[in-house]
């Protein structure tokens, strides 16, 4: 069992690491239409679980036939060594509901979840860098 301040460790640690991953992700996504977000999923690994025996849970559960919903666009869909997979999703706001409930009735239990809403920053900072030099 892990000490208080391992753990506290470890999710700082998580938290760079997505602050990290979610800049470059973004600055590559499309730029989003009106009607659509980009959501960044992470899925994190149940580490009391073999990966033979998530992946099994996840099957039965239907989480390769369900996640994500037919029509939600892949933006991007990486793992993330030690963490599990970081998915960003190009989704209309109408569907975002849908996309949840895909998680929650398919990924709970072979994964802990956390969602972050993102936008396409790459135009901007671009801008910033030109006024800027």
């Amino acid at each position: 069992m892990l000490s208080f301040s391992a753990v506290l460790r470890r999710r700082a640690r998580g938290a760079a690491l997505a602050l990290l991953l979610l800049a470059p992700v973004a600055a590559r996504a499309q730029e989003a239409k009106d009607d659509t977000i980009l959501l960044t999923i992470f899925l994190r690994h149940d580490q009391s679980k073999p990966l033979d025996q998530i992946n099994e849970q996840l099957r039965q559960q239907g989480y390769y036939k369900n996640f994500p919903p037919p029509g939600i666009e892949v933006v991007s869909w990486y793992v993330m060594m030690g963490i599990g997979q970081v998915v960003t999703l190009k989704v209309p706001a109408s569907r975002l509901r849908e996309v949840n409930r895909a998680i929650e009735q398919s990924a709970w239990g072979g994964y802990r979840t956390e969602f972050y809403p993102t936008y396409d920053y790459k135009a901007a900072a671009e801008e910033q860098r030109r006024k800027n030099e």
